[in-house]
């Protein structure tokens, strides 16, 4: 069996970054228009939530109005939204990863209420889920899942930012065995000033780095002020103080000296949940400004009718249509890891997070792609309202200044792109993936054309699906190219492994976005669809020949890259694309609409 395939739960799954190195055919791919009924059931549930108890208390909340934040979550809790993810054993609804996202994405069209509500549920409550014991987990999952107890997860200090292992805080084992006291200064914690439980990392002996579990009521626990914030005014972001703090031994969570498995694996999950919070995020900016621009007149004529705008519209649902794909493919693909797993079975924390863990790439790309898609689809929302829009009556100032924090939330997008690459290598170098010789190939096909290989020129889609196939070759190429030349040393060459990451996140969404719309035309739909793929693809192909001519020409010259960069520039060559003819037509859908249409 192919290291691109993994047999899990009876079932053939592709693996982790495996996209890469081989085509994936449509209907092997998740997409939002496979939600089951009570998938539907629960979407309409969050939507009528943030509709009805959310969005109209935005004013107030905002102003942290007191015990609103509070309020609200046991609204939530009380209609099951933040049990998603527990066991049914601790009273929560044991539901699937996607179904997670469709809660995130609903709640994600307010980020103040999005951030309070990730915080808790989450990476507050989903450490408890995997790494608790039975005894931890009776204790706090009933009081989190009603919202009753609010929860927060304290990683970040001062100067361990990215560098998440470099905290200072300290746990000492005190003289009678019965307790770790606590010293240290947690930074930005999302909830700070309003958790009741928090997940708090330190290092015991000074190097043993581990997770534990504070109650705010334990003495030395101290929330400091309100941090003043560019965005996300409404969500509460505080320092936590930990001053001699007395934590029972049964309160560490996991084992001594193992934090970093919470740690990462929680980030993990986090990185697919703000790609879907940021899709709904992106929604909302996207239909305020498909209503505006018709409703505003600019030489006796609504805006929306100037090509201009249409471009922008048309450009934030394009870039709206490929989050979507992607963050439900991601999903779709843990789920489908986890199909037959039970929360009876004795192991079935182990296996759920493994199944996270053999997608952490696809979950950084969402983290990575979703976020800066986010950035501009709200700045565009400002720009289609002008003036208007740098003002706090309208809604898009706000989406504006609280998207800018999701580049930096759940890592930043500059650790991702190397996370990115770095990973993709070390899986391939231990044989989890067949990357090694699909990048031999490229490398030695270099003086190839770029449309090796058969395919059906007839098929819907036929030119983009040569097109992602060049691009792929491309991006092997410079893989390939980079670790020859730079080895075990090409870590340090940032600019070069982000690049190369650049080109892989490109790929992964275009990918994502033209298989969904192969799919939707499969079943005799998806015009609109088409026409976003279209566009994409022959998009992320000039951006992937300009990424590729940067890594090559880092390489240090010579015939050798310029051989290469020639290879890439025949990969990438497409013929020209009427773009701007797509894009009226993909805003002309919208505008009736006033939101996405696929």
């Amino acid at each position: 069996m192919s290291t691109l395939e993994t047999q899990s739960a009876g079932a053939i799954t592709p693996s982790g970054g495996g996209f890469l190195a081989g085509d994936t055919p449509p209907e092997a791919i998740f997409t939002a228009e496979d939600f089951s009924e009570e998938q539907r059931q629960v979407k309409a549930t969050a939507d009528r939530f943030m509709n009805e108890q959310v969005i109209p208390r935005i004013s107030d909340f905002e102003q942290q109005k007191p015990g609103l934040a509070r309020d609200l979550i046991r609204r939530a809790g009380d209609l099951g939204l933040l049990a998603v993810l527990v066991p049914e054993a601790y009273g929560g609804l044991e539901m699937n990863m996607t179904t997670a996202q469709v809660v995130a994405e609903s709640v994600g069209r307010y980020a103040a209420f999005s951030t309070t509500y990730g915080a808790h549920t989450h990476i507050g409550t989903q450490p408890l889920v995997f790494f608790g014991s039975e005894e931890q987990k009776q204790q706090y999952l009933p009081r989190l899942i009603t919202g009753e107890w609010l929860a927060a997860y304290c990683l970040t200090e001062s100067q361990s930012g990215s560098d998440a292992l470099n905290v200072r805080t300290r746990a000492e084992l005190s003289s009678n065995g019965e307790h770790y006291i606590l010293n240290g200064e947690k930074m930005w914690i999302s909830n700070g000033g309003w958790a009741d439980l928090y997940t708090v990392f330190a290092k015991i002996r000074g190097e043993e780095f581990t997770a534990f579990l504070v109650e705010r009521g334990m003495e030395g626990v101290r929330p400091g002020t309100e941090e003043r914030k560019m965005g996300l005014k409404g969500s509460s972001t505080t320092a936590v103080v930990l001053d001699n703090v007395a934590v029972p031994v049964r309160n560490v969570l996991g084992e001594t000296g193992k934090g970093h498995r919470i740690a990462f694996n929680i980030l993990n999950i986090g990185r697919l949940e703000l790609g879907a919070a940021c899709v709904g995020g992106g929604k909302e900016a996207l239909s305020e400004s498909l209503r505006y621009a018709k409703q505003r007149k600019a030489f006796g004529r609504p805006i929306a009718e100037f090509g201009l705008m249409q471009h922008k519209l048309a450009e934030m649902a394009i870039r709206l249509f490929a989050m979507e794909s992607l963050v439900y493919r991601t999903s779709g693909l843990i789920d489908a890891r986890l199909a037959a797993l039970s929360w009876n079975s004795a192991n079935a924390a182990a296996e759920h997070l493994k199944a996270v863990e053999e997608y952490a790439i696809e979950c950084s790309i969402a983290k990575v792609y979703c976020s800066e898609a986010l950035d501009y689809i709200a700045d565009e929302a400002v720009q289609i309202h002008g003036g208007y829009g740098f003002h706090q009556d309208y809604a898009v100032e706000r989406i504006y200044r609280d998207s800018r924090v999701n580049r930096i939330f759940e890592g930043t997008s500059e650790i991702n792109r190397l996370l990115i690459i770095g990973m993709l290598l070390k899986r391939a170098g231990q044989g989890r993936l067949d990357l090694m010789p699909a990048i031999k190939d490229a490398l030695r096909e270099a003086g190839g054309g770029a449309g090796e290989g058969s395919m059906d020129d007839g098929a819907a889609l036929a030119a983009e699906r040569r097109m992602l196939r060049g691009m792929k070759r491309a991006a092997l190429l410079c893989a390939g190219a980079a670790q020859q030349h730079f080895g075990k040393d090409l870590e340090s060459e940032q600019e070069v492994a982000a690049g190369v990451s650049d080109m892989v996140i490109g790929i992964f969404a275009a990918e994502s976005a033209l298989l969904r719309a192969r799919k939707l035309l499969g079943a005799g739909q998806g015009d609109a669809a088409a026409d976003m793929a279209r566009v994409i693809v022959s998009d992320t192909a000039d951006r992937v020949r300009l990424y590729a001519t940067t890594v090559l020409a880092a390489l240090g010259g010579g015939p050798s890259a310029a051989k290469l960069i020639e290879a890439v520039n025949r990969s990438t060559s497409h013929p020209p694309l009427d773009t701007i003819s797509l894009r009226r037509g993909i805003a002309r859908r919208l505008l009736p609409a006033e939101r996405l249409v696929v």
